[in-house]
């Protein structure tokens, strides 16, 4: 039975515009010149405009018209039908060169390069190269290579021996012996399925063999991890001080060898900001030099305005990536004016941080700059994180200069990194053979002013990634 009936319901929809606004948003500055880059290749009325240089200085007139004018053309792509929208409003938007084009001022004391490709070897490449080196038959080699696309960037093995066996339709045995032959390879400890056997390889390849150090390892591996000294010296049959020296050899070991080979995009940060200061102001420089400055090709602007020459559906085509390109300049624009203004508000609440350095960071929330600037929290959510800005006391993180807030018995609001500080340094000044449990250090921060719940110290201590007192044991 057909009912008619009406359905009040909200949602939340978002325009195509702000869609890719908060994608680019997200992106740090290497990531958006990749995303321009894939956008040249798949947009072809984009192009680089390489002969135009982009002024240093725009005054507020000259942004102020150019918001208007894009504003403006909006205005009147809404009004118009779809009838008359091919014969008037398109024109009008295409002869009007300047709303394609970005025009962002440019910070003449960052010099502009070109980033070079370094190359660095890989772990995968690193050990086919040693693979081909010993005598193999081609099916072994293709289980050797197999086994080596399995090993993890820390040079662990992340598949079991009897999944490769199925997979390349071997025996079990035959994995296992390619998998030992790979574990005798450089870096020492490559190939293990756990700590316990990355560590025996490596205690295995030193000459000459230190067995107590191999039968701690192989035989009382939980105690050894668990720093129960006492047990261990009594199972090895030793005093405290042999395994102290067992201890010492042990922790020297590699406990990831393949870290040192991981790839250079893995390792290397590029601030998006730089702050200096200049005559008692802080100045505000974007590492931008590597964005390219786009603009409307020329001929697909001409083939849009014939009609004689270009049909229809040609000019369908022209017209949608014609609004997708619009759409890409205008977003890289507004990304760079809401990084800019962010960082702006940042420095306004923490001027202390940048004056004096990292101790004097504020309390502060995303709610503080999202009403400074009038934007919405999920809005500056997206700028911080994952951007970096080069300050005088070092590279930080957009989103490390937020923080909650703590009340001492003063009534001073202070950041909780403050709180993470403290426990930091009394961790660090702890004894070595009876480290503090969190209840002490709550004790001891409350002897200082911070009355800080035990709880809450265990919270900090783990996003610190500080172990429990009795794994921090030495003797």
């Amino acid at each position: 039975m057909v009912r008619l009936g009406q359905h009040l319901s909200l949602q939340m929809k978002q325009s195509p515009q702000q869609v890719l606004l908060s994608s680019l948003l997200q992106l740090p500055i290497i990531s958006l010149e990749q995303r321009i880059r894939t956008e040249l290749e798949l947009n072809p009325l984009l192009e680089i405009d390489i002969d135009q240089e982009v002024e240093q200085d725009l005054d507020d007139d000259s942004e102020t018209e150019l918001q208007t004018e894009s504003e403006n053309s909006e205005t009147k792509e809404d009004e118009v039908t779809e009838d008359n929208q091919e014969e008037i409003d398109w024109e009008e938007i295409l002869n009007d060169q300047d709303s394609f084009e970005i025009r962002t001022p440019k910070e003449k004391d960052v010099e502009e390069f070109e980033r070079p490709e370094v190359f660095k070897e890989t772990l995968t490449d690193h050990l086919i190269s040693q693979l081909n080196m010993i005598h193999l038959e081609p099916d072994e080699i293709a289980i050797g290579e197999y086994i080596i696309w399995n090993i993890n960037n820390v040079g662990y093995l992340t598949i079991d021996l009897d999944t490769i066996a199925e997979n390349l339709e071997t025996d079990e045995d035959t994995a296992e012996r390619i998998l030992i032959e790979i574990q005798k390879f450089d870096p020492p400890g490559i190939g293990a399925r756990n700590l316990q056997e990355c560590l025996l390889i490596q205690l295995y390849q030193q000459k000459p063999l230190y067995e107590l150090a191999i039968k701690a390892i192989r035989d009382f591996f939980e105690d050894f991890k668990n720093k129960r000294y006492e047990k261990l010296a009594k199972q090895l049959e030793i005093d405290l001080d042999e395994v102290k020296d067992v201890i010492s050899h042990i922790i020297k070991l590699n406990p990831k060898p393949g870290e040192g080979y991981l790839t250079f995009e893995n390792n290397y940060i590029v601030p998006d900001l730089e702050v200096k200061k200049d005559d008692g102001e802080f100045k505000i420089f974007m590492h931008d030099w590597n964005i390219p400055h786009l603009r409307i090709n020329n001929e697909y602007r001409k083939m849009m305005l014939d009609r004689k020459k270009s049909n229809k559906e040609t000019r369908d085509f022209i017209r949608q990536r014609l609004e997708s390109a619009r759409w890409l300049i205008n977003s890289i624009h507004q990304r760079r004016t809401t990084i800019l203004r962010t960082m702006e508000a940042i420095i306004d609440k923490q001027r202390d941080f940048f004056e004096f350095g990292p101790e004097y960071l504020k309390p502060m929330i995303l709610k503080d700059i999202a009403e400074e600037i009038n934007m919405d929290i999920s809005t500056i959510s997206r700028v911080t994180n994952g951007k970096y800005v080069q300050t005088e006391w070092g590279v930080f993180e957009l989103k490390s200069f937020f923080s909650e807030k703590y009340t001492t018995d003063d009534g001073e609001d202070v950041s909780n990194k403050k709180i993470k500080a403290l426990i930091k340094r009394i961790v660090d000044k702890e004894p070595a053979d009876k480290p503090y449990n969190d209840q002490k250090i709550s004790q001891m921060l409350k002897v200082k002013g911070f009355p800080v719940a035990r709880r809450t110290v265990a919270k900090y201590r783990e996003q610190m990634s500080i172990p429990v007192s009795r794994l921090r044991r030495r003797i």
